[in-house]
């Protein structure tokens, strides 16, 4: 009995030297801790403890692998539940989204109902939202994010985190508009009227919540104009007047539409003419 103590006193100290920084991390990782004791030798408990210290020091990846040892180490256990949901969080800390959105998948996976899936699933929309570049690179992780954050939106409207997630999803739809902008912009500057129009309908007709609707209809005021397409021009500069009255694109279309003895009205039949029916009877916006 008294080597049994005498083991359990010595690795204590061990925890001891070890949390208090006395030897490097890769030692500990081979060991867990000077003179080379197995990390199977310590508690649930104290290898959680040791990950939450790590974390408090910023040490974000080394408080993942501990939190990653009590999951793999005590799977059965209450704490490896908690470690899973912190191991999501220190990876998302250190920007390793990938390990961090797979720690939050398994969550869900493993613990659907539990109080903390709704902060796993949010985790997991953030390794996506906190990926999307700017405006021009590819656009694939805000559509993924906006996938995750619809996913917390709809299965956990009441959770803490739905809220955060509606700002966050308003944004990235945001984005993906500014990036149709872009690209329609890039068009009407080297006079490819075609191919920015199409990009800048999309923006009217599948982005119209966003804050490039008015720039949008003002570009196509430009371009039509620009291909002599007049019906069109006046009608764009129609929805204008009616719903961004105020906006210095509203104050730009006027000025160039007037400039050629033009009226920002509904002319012609064509699919901005139907916008504009729809806007009218309260479809639309």
């Amino acid at each position: 009995m008294a080597g049994v103590f005498a083991r359990k006193f010595t690795i204590a100290l061990l925890l001891t030297a070890a949390v208090a920084g006395c030897s490097d991390l890769a030692g500990e990782r081979r060991g867990f801790g000077p003179g080379g004791v197995p990390i199977e030798e310590f508690t649930a408990q104290q290898i959680y403890e040791r990950g939450e210290y790590e974390l408090n020091r910023s040490r974000n990846d080394d408080a993942a692998y501990f939190f990653s040892e009590v999951e793999r180490l005590y799977p059965y256990s209450e704490l490896s539940k908690r470690a899973l949901i912190m191991q999501a969080f220190a990876h998302h800390k250190d920007k390793n989204y990938a390990e961090s959105r797979s720690a939050a998948q398994r969550f869900i996976d493993f613990f659907p109902a539990d109080d903390d899936a709704a902060y796993a699933q949010y985790l997991l929309a953030l390794s996506y939202y906190d990926q999307i570049e700017e405006v021009g690179r590819d656009q694939g992780l805000t559509f993924q994010a906006l996938q995750s954050l619809r996913a917390v939106i709809e299965r956990y409207p009441n959770s803490d985190y739905a809220r955060s997630s509606i700002l966050k999803f308003d944004l990235a739809f945001d984005h993906l508009a500014g990036k149709e902008m872009e690209v329609g912009r890039y068009y009407l500057r080297r006079d490819h009227y075609g191919a920015a129009i199409n990009r800048f309908r999309s923006v009217v007709e599948d982005f119209q919540t966003t804050t490039h609707t008015a720039e949008a209809l003002h570009r196509l005021v430009e371009a039509y104009l620009s291909l002599g397409l007049t019906d069109e021009a006046q009608t764009a500069g129609a929805i204008l007047g009616f719903n961004f009255q105020g906006s210095e694109w509203y104050d730009d279309s006027y000025k160039l539409l007037t400039g050629r003895g033009l009226e920002l009205r509904p002319r012609g039949n064509n699919w901005l003419s139907s916008v504009y029916r729809q806007m009218v009877k309260g479809e639309w916006l």
